[in-house]
C-alpha cells in the first residue's frame, strides 16, 4: 500500500501524521510511504530524518493526495483538502464530524472511507486514539487556563496556587473522564483549589480513591453545576460523547452570575464545546471575551506541544495503521470491532449514527459498510 502523510495546514498545527519511527515500521511491512516536504519540522523531525527511515519526500500535498492509497493525517481534512480525497481512497485521521457538517457533506461527496481515530475503541469501553491527546489537553488546560486569568490577559489576575495568607484559585472541572482527571491532577498540582464534576458515581468513586486527597469530586447536576460555577475562577469544560456534539453545560445566562475576569477553557471545543458562548479560536488569538468572562477555546490544544503530542498520538496509531495497511481497510475492520467502530464515512454514505443524529443525515451499519 501506498501510504501518504501531507503537512497539516490548519492555523497553528505542528503535529504529523507519522513519525519516522512509524515510516520506518510501515517500509518494514513491505509499504511505500510519502511525506510532504516539511511535514514534520513543526514537532521536529527534517526531511532526512523520514528519508533514513526509508520515506519518499514529495513536494506538494496534491501529489501526496494523488498519489496515496491512504492518507494519515492529524487534523480533520481541511477544505481545500478534502477536494482533493477521491473514490476509494482511506483517510484516517481526527474527524470530529458532528459539529461540522461541510466537513461531512464534502467526504460523503468525495467517495472516500474515513475512519475517524476518535471513534476508534478498545476492550474496556475506552477510546485509544483519543485518549493520548486527552491527556495532553487535559494536562495543558490548567496552563493556558492560568495565563488567561492573567490581569494582561484580561483575566482576573488570581494566582493558582495563592500565596501564603492568599487563597488558591477555584478551580471547577466538568467531566472526569480522561481530560478532567489530567486537568484536575494538573490543577491541583499547581495548588488550586480543584472540584471535579462527573454524572458517573462509578467513575467519582475512581476519583475518590485515586486522588481524594488531591482534589475534591461533586456529583453532576444542573444545580451543582451552577452553584461551583457561580464562585470559580477557572471552569475547564472536559465532557465527551464519543463521536457526538457536546452538551451545552454552562449558558450564556450563567456568565452574569460569575466573577468578572473568571476564565473558561472548552477542551471540548473539537465537538463544538460544551459552553453555549464557546467558539474555535487558534494559537496566534486564543483568547476572547464574552460578558465579562474569558474564554480559551483553542481546537488544536496538543498542537501547542507538537513533539509530545506527535509523539504520543503515533504511539497510539500505528497499531492500527499497519493493520490497516496489511489487510485493507474492509479486513482489517473486519477482523477489529474496534477498528470497525472508526468507521465515519464509506462511499457516500455515512456509518456513524451520533454524527447522523447530530446532523440529521441518514446511516448505514458499518457492517453493511463493508459489503458495499
Amino acid at each position: 500500500m501506498k501510504i501518504g502523510c501531507p503537512k497539516e495546514i490548519k492555523p497553528q498545527e505542528f503535529r504529523v501524521g507519522m513519525t519516522p519511527d512509524a515510516a520506518r515500521e510501515a517500509v518494514a511491512h513491505g509499504h511505500a510511504v510519502i511525506v510532504q516536504t516539511g511535514a514534520g519540522v513543526g514537532a521536529g523531525f527534517t526531511d532526512e530524518d523520514y528519508v533514513t527511515a526509508g520515506a519518499e519526500i514529495i513536494d506538494t500535498a496534491a501529489e501526496v493526495f494523488a498519489t496515496a492509497d491512504m492518507i494519515v493525517k492529524v487534523k480533520e481534512p481541511q477544505a481545500a483538502e478534502r477536494k482533493m480525497l477521491r473514490e476509494g481512497q482511506v483517510l484516517f485521521t481526527y474527524l470530529h464530524l458532528a459539529p461540522d457538517p461541510e466537513q461531512t457533506q464534502d467526504l460523503l461527496a468525495s467517495g472516500c472511507t474515513a475512519i475517524a481515530y476518535e471513534t476508534v475503541t478498545d476492550d474496556r469501553g475506552g477510546l485509544p486514539l483519543l485518549s493520548p491527546m486527552s491527556e495532553v489537553a487535559g494536562r495543558l488546560a490548567p496552563q493556558m487556563g492560568a495565563w488567561t486569568l492573567q490581569k494582561a490577559n484580561g483575566g482576573r489576575g488570581v494566582l493558582m496556587g495563592g500565596v501564603p495568607g492568599v487563597a488558591p484559585a477555584k478551580v471547577v472541572v466538568v467531566g472526569g473522564g480522561v481530560v478532567g482527571t489530567h486537568a484536575a491532577k494538573i490543577a491541583a498540582g499547581m495548588g488550586a483549589d480543584v472540584t471535579v464534576l462527573d454524572r458517573s458515581l462509578p467513575r467519582l468513586k475512581y476519583l475518590d480513591d485515586v486522588f481524594g486527597g488531591m482534589f475534591k469530586n461533586q456529583y453532576s447536576t444542573a444545580g451543582a453545576t451552577a452553584d461551583l460555577v457561580r464562585d470559580a475562577d477557572m471552569v475547564i469544560g472536559a465532557v465527551l460523547i464519543p463521536g457526538a456534539a457536546a452538551p451545552k453545560l454552562v449558558t450564556r445566562a450563567q456568565l452574569a452570575d460569575m466573577k468578572p475576569g473568571a476564565a473558561l477553557v472548552d477542551v471540548a471545543i473539537d465537538q463544538g464545546g460544551c459552553f453555549e458562548t464557546s467558539r474555535a479560536t487558534t494559537h496566534a488569538d486564543p483568547i476572547y471575551e464574552v460578558d465579562g468572562i474569558m474564554h480559551y477555546c483553542v481546537a488544536n490544544m496538543p498542537g501547542a506541544v507538537a513533539r509530545t503530542s506527535t509523539q504520543a498520538l503515533g504511539n497510539a496509531t500505528l497499531p492500527f495503521l499497519l493493520n490497516l495497511a496489511d489487510k485493507g481497510w474492509r479486513q482489517a475492520c473486519e477482523d477489529d470491532p474496534h477498528l470497525l467502530n472508526g468507521l465515519n464515512v464509506h462511499a457516500g454514505q455515512l456509518t456513524y449514527y451520533a454524527v447522523g443524529k447530530a446532523l440529521g443525515i441518514d446511516v448505514i451499519s458499518p457492517s453493511l459498510a463493508l459489503k458495499s
